[in-house]
Parts: C-alpha cells; structure tokens; sequence
C-alpha cells in the first residue's frame, strides 16, 4: 500500500508564511486534559501543556496578544445545543466544575482575553474575530486540546476568517496518538502549518 503521504505529494504542497503581527492562541488547555481522575484525561497533555507555557511566556516577551478559551455550559447544557447531546462527557464543564480551571503554568494576565465557547471552534459565537482584526493580527500560533477536536476545528475556522494558523506540534495533545497524528496530517495537507516548537517560537519572537 502506498504511503499516504506520497499521495498527496504535488497535489496539496501549499505552503503558508507568518505575516506581520502574531497572536497565540491556547486552546481549552484546562485541568479536565490534565487531571488523572477526569473523564477527559489526556496522558500527554502536560507535556504539551509545558511546550505551551514555553509559548506563552515568548508572546509576553514580545506583547504578542495572548488568547486563552475555555468551555463553559449552563447546568444540563442548554446552551450547548447538539454538541452537548453528541458528547455528553462535555458536562464536565458545567458552571462551577473546577476541571474547566486555567492549570497554574498557564493562567491568564490581565489584558489578556479569555474566550468561553460551547462548541469547538474558538471562533464560532464569540468575539474572537473581532478581537483580532482590532489587533491587526493576521497570524495565529495555536496549541491546545484536543487536537482532533477543538485544536483542528479553531485552526480551521482561523484559515477561514483570513488568519494564517501555525499549529505547534509538540503544543497539542489528544487522547491517542492515531487521530493526534492523522488530524496533525491533514491539518498540514489542507488547512495550515503544523510547526515545531522552536518554529512557534520564533514566530512570537521568542
């Protein structure tokens, strides 16, 4: 069987280029990734969760403007429509569940906008658009949990709402190493760049 790479070679060999001003963007990177006992419990967030701190600390050096999500719902979901009843582990995060708190490695700074969201893009029904286009940022440094899931779906909307997103590798995390590595493969093909961390890095100015 042909390797699924050498498939795609000469029909997706797009590449995107950082542009003038950059924000990072941390993704739901939350205690229910990070506790053993969550229902939500990823064994490799934390070191991805380190990789991100890494990130964080490179955009405050430089002022790069920091975005932090987080998920919160009502009790019972009602605001989290069919997303809500598709995964019904999501009511982890129902108002008042401390598996929806910011790790302290990566907790925010005033100033620094945190986004709640219902469902998995970070843009989808928030302000996030807004926010950056005020900031005249035209490219997004993303990590996050998880990766096939809300990491995937904001860097995707960031493609699509003109935002060259550069997803950090080692800054992701999911709950296995198949569709951690088969989204960061189509993610690169189609829909952005997956780069190294010293990569994003350097793009922050770090």
């Amino acid at each position: 069987m042909t390797d699924a790479s050498e498939s795609y070679v000469g029909v997706f060999d797009g590449r995107l280029v950082p542009g003038k001003r950059a924000a990072l963007i941390l993704v739901d990177m939350v205690d229910a990734y990070l506790a053993p006992k969550s229902p939500l419990y990823c064994a490799t967030a934390a070191a991805a969760a380190e990789a991100a701190a890494r990130l964080l600390a490179a955009a405050r050096a430089s002022s790069a403007p920091v975005v932090f999500t987080r998920v919160s719902y009502t009790p019972g979901g009602a605001n989290g429509g069919l997303f809500y009843k598709k995964t019904p582990v999501l009511k982890v995060f129902d108002e008042g569940s401390r598996l929806g708190e910011f790790p302290a490695a990566l907790l925010p700074q005033k100033r620094e906008m945190v986004v709640t969201k219902q469902y998995p893009s970070a843009f989808f029904g928030t302000e996030l658009t807004e926010y950056l286009n005020g900031m005249k940022i035209d490219t997004v440094v993303i990590g996050g949990f998880s990766t096939s899931g809300c990491v995937r779906a904001t860097a995707l909307d960031a493609l699509q709402h003109g935002f060259a997103p550069f997803v950090v590798r080692e800054a992701c995390a999911d709950r296995h190493p198949a569709p951690h590595e088969s989204n960061l493969f189509d993610l690169q093909t189609k829909y952005a760049e997956v780069v190294s961390l010293d990569a994003g890095l350097q793009i922050l100015g770090g």
